[in-house]
């Protein structure tokens, strides 16, 4: 992701992509140990708190990568500039020189500090004049080498993703898959994709995967403008995930238990807006390794157009979805119905959580932060899209202009119109900057004033007069 997975951990999504909410996503199996790595004071004395040898461990592993691919899967080598960063005290080792010459050799590695202007995140990063695939550390140093290896080659993807193989970062509106329908449906087409991957027939392949667009389908029937806004993501982490799957794992067969192991984690997620994508991309790009050997060679020409679920039902010859079957083929991938009584349950859950964020962050008092320039810290798992009004943050740190918000609790509400962050203002204090499960600290020239309604507060820039 330029940015974080859940079968085995949860992850903090970040990004600084300014004003606008951002493309990438980090890999939802990351650690909770980074949800803490906010932007840290700048310390002096920071080159030596990650260990050289273990770093230099994790560049000799992305190089195997890289050889091992020599360039074939895109047309382009995936290795490059990398800098693992420690979110403590923004210590960095780096594979090799930038470009300025900040950096200076040590132990056949490069060290020094990363700027506090600079993201936290595993992302891909221009600073010093050359462009880094950035990682946290120290995730690398997981005990999973499949999961280190993947993460490895999807997060070097995202670094030449955009520029050199012009393949866009987009993400998409997926708010209804936080919905009833919308989680039901994808869990039972990641179990029909599942079947797929396992199946010892050709036969029973392209079964399961039609039943899989069978329940795609019939999500677009409920959700007309799901398609273009899953296609969105999928073109972006769903492509990285299955590039980091290609090139991280050596084997078919290796791949394939991945690539389940992929779509159990995002049904393990508590929400599958922002993280779907990881679990779909491997399993239609490995069964698509299988029906059109070659298939990548019109990808990006066709990143906007064509979904995964198109490229797979055109390379097997299927037939349009047939809805009348839809009843049937649920009861194959859901027989006694408790992935439906687990769904409802949870909806009952979402609508009583629903009432409180809108109590305390729409109709209560707020205090609404303007978005700008914008970074931020958060879990993609945990949102909670509002109507068309939004979508709830229960933790984040954002930045912006103003300064830093961190959110530990209670929430925030990221608006679309207008374009404002909101925390509920009851009990704020306006000498502490301190709110009830928040904290706000505001750069010089920004002040708390007056907002729109009796017992609202907005953060305000200072008027400045001229002599």
């Amino acid at each position: 992701m330029e940015q974080t997975r859940c079968d085995q951990h949860a992850g903090v999504e970040r990004t600084s992509v300014p004003g606008r909410i951002p493309h990438r996503f980090l890999d939802y199996r990351r650690g909770l140990a980074i949800a803490c790595a906010f932007a840290l004071p700048l310390t002096t004395h920071a080159a030596d708190s990650i260990d050289h040898a273990q770093a230099a461990s994790i560049f000799r592993q992305a190089d195997i990568i890289c050889a091992r691919d020599g360039g074939t899967l895109w047309g382009h080598t995936l290795c490059g500039p990398m800098l693992l960063v420690d979110p403590d005290d923004r210590s960095v080792v780096a594979n090799q020189a930038d470009a300025a010459g900040v950096l200076r050799p040590a132990d056949g590695v490069f060290i020094g500090v990363l700027p506090a202007d600079q993201p936290l995140s595993d992302t891909t990063i221009t600073w010093s004049g050359t462009r880094w695939c950035e990682l946290i550390w120290p995730w690398p140093m997981r005990e999973d080498p499949d999961m280190r290896h993947v993460t490895l080659a999807h997060e070097l993807f995202h670094r030449i993703q955009q520029d050199d193989l012009h393949i866009e970062k987009r993400d998409g509106d997926n708010a209804h898959l936080d919905t009833l329908d919308g989680r039901y449906l994808i869990e039972l087409e990641w179990r029909a994709l599942a079947a797929a991957l396992q199946a010892s027939t050709p036969d029973g392949r392209r079964t399961a995967v039609a039943d899989a667009i069978l329940f795609r389908s019939q999500r677009y029937r409920l959700f007309p403008a799901a398609a273009d806004n899953e296609l969105a993501l999928e073109s972006n982490e769903g492509i990285a995930e299955y590039t980091g799957v290609r090139l991280g794992l050596q084997t078919h067969g290796q791949r394939v238990r991945y690539a389940i192991r992929d779509l159990s984690a995002g049904a393990q997620a508590p929400s599958f807006v922002r993280s779907f994508a990881y679990a779909t991309g491997p399993a239609y790009g490995l069964l698509l390794d299988q029906a059109a050997p070659g298939w990548l060679g019109n990808f990006v020409a066709s990143q906007r157009t064509e979904r995964f679920d198109q490229r797979l039902g055109s390379a097997l010859h299927l037939a349009g979805p047939d809805f009348t079957r839809l009843v049937a083929r649920t009861a194959v991938y859901d027989s006694g119905g408790s992935l439906r009584a687990q769904e409802v349950a949870r909806e009952e859950e979402k609508h009583n959580k629903l009432i409180a964020f809108k109590a305390r962050l729409i109709d209560g008092p707020v205090l609404s932060l303007p978005l700008a320039h914008f970074g931020m810290e958060f879990k993609p798992q945990s949102l909670v899209p509002i109507d068309d009004i939004g979508t709830v943050y229960p933790t984040l740190t954002l930045r912006d202009n103003w300064g830093t918000l961190i959110v530990e609790s209670g929430g925030a509400l990221l608006r679309k119109q207008p374009k404002v962050a909101a925390v509920s203002a009851s009990g704020f204090d306006r000498t502490t900057l301190r709110g009830q499960g928040f904290s706000l600290t505001l750069k010089p020239g920004w002040s708390i004033q007056p907002g729109t309604r009796n017992g609202d507060l907005a953060v305000s820039e200072l008027v400045k007069t001229v002599p």
